[in-house]
């Protein structure tokens, strides 16, 4: 059987991507101590249930460290387990619960937020080191619900490829596994009737083609991804992200993530993303 553990900081989105799963057919349990997850997973397989989702978090602060273990001895017994960590900018967690007024599971003995957001990292450091990340700072949540299908209900029997660009300025994707810098490669932007077009466009495909080096970095990233994608596909992982950053995000990271997509494409179940893509 299938079980997927969701975990993150909190205010990450961690109760959205659960439904998610739940309306997908998933048997669901939300803030499952890790001690007890062998049992249900016992419990569940009795029943005839495919797929189970849990989610894990400092909710059972006590016991969160067991996770690690509890899912080394799940793959022992032949339970197929994925790992689905949600992250989110510090910036973007304060928002969110100043928003909400829900105070933070651990802002007690005179904890700010701030401290209680830096205490909650490291007590799951060790969970988000063996788990696929998600960056939800700029994420909806009818988007994240996207993200969790795409990742784990579509085909959850093959790694799914996630290629994201972004600009350096809105900072490097947290849930980034790869990062390529294209800033080194001249920037259409500084060409008035380039500028306010973007990657996708055939004008600033081919002024990245003809005028710089943007198909040799192509063909490198290629090249890594092919060779090295299966050994992560050995490690059991659901998915694996590589993030390609430019200035803006505008022109050269969107050029190169857009055909990189078209040649892992036949190949692999692919997420493309342009994070910075709309912004101003």
């Amino acid at each position: 059987m299938q079980l997927t553990l969701v975990s993150g900081v909190s205010g990450s989105g961690k109760s959205v991507a659960l439904k998610a799963l739940e309306d997908s057919g998933y048997f669901c349990v939300d803030n499952l101590p890790p001690h007890l997850i062998g049992g249900l997973v016992s419990y569940v397989a009795s029943r005839g249930e495919p797929r189970v989702a849990v989610s894990a978090d400092v909710r059972s602060a006590d016991t969160i460290g067991m996770l690690p273990k509890v899912v080394e001895e799940e793959r022992a017994r032949g339970t197929d387990v994925r790992l689905l960590f949600l992250d989110s900018s510090n910036a973007s967690l304060m928002r969110r619960f100043s928003e909400t007024r829900r105070p933070h599971p651990l802002a007690a003995q005179g904890r700010t937020l701030e401290e209680a957001i830096a205490l909650e990292r490291s007590l799951l450091a060790p969970v988000a080191e063996i788990s696929h990340h998600i960056d939800t700072s700029a994420l909806t949540p009818v988007q994240l619900r996207g993200w969790v299908h795409d990742l784990l209900v579509t085909d959850p029997s093959r790694l799914v490829l996630s290629l994201e660009s972004f600009g350096f300025k809105g900072g490097v994707p947290l849930n980034a596994d790869f990062v390529f810098d294209a800033r080194f490669l001249p920037n259409p932007y500084y060409d008035p009737q380039l500028r306010p077009k973007s990657g996708k466009d055939p004008e600033v495909a081919h002024y990245l083609e003809s005028e710089t080096e943007a198909v040799l970095f192509l063909e490198d990233i290629h090249r890594f991804i092919e060779r090295w994608l299966p050994r992560f596909t050995l490690d059991r992982r659901a998915a694996l992200t590589v993030a390609i950053g430019c200035t803006g995000g505008r022109h050269r990271s969107v050029y190169l993530v857009e055909n990189l997509a078209a040649r892992l494409r036949p190949q692999y179940p692919l997420i493309v993303r342009h994070r910075d893509l709309d912004r101003e």
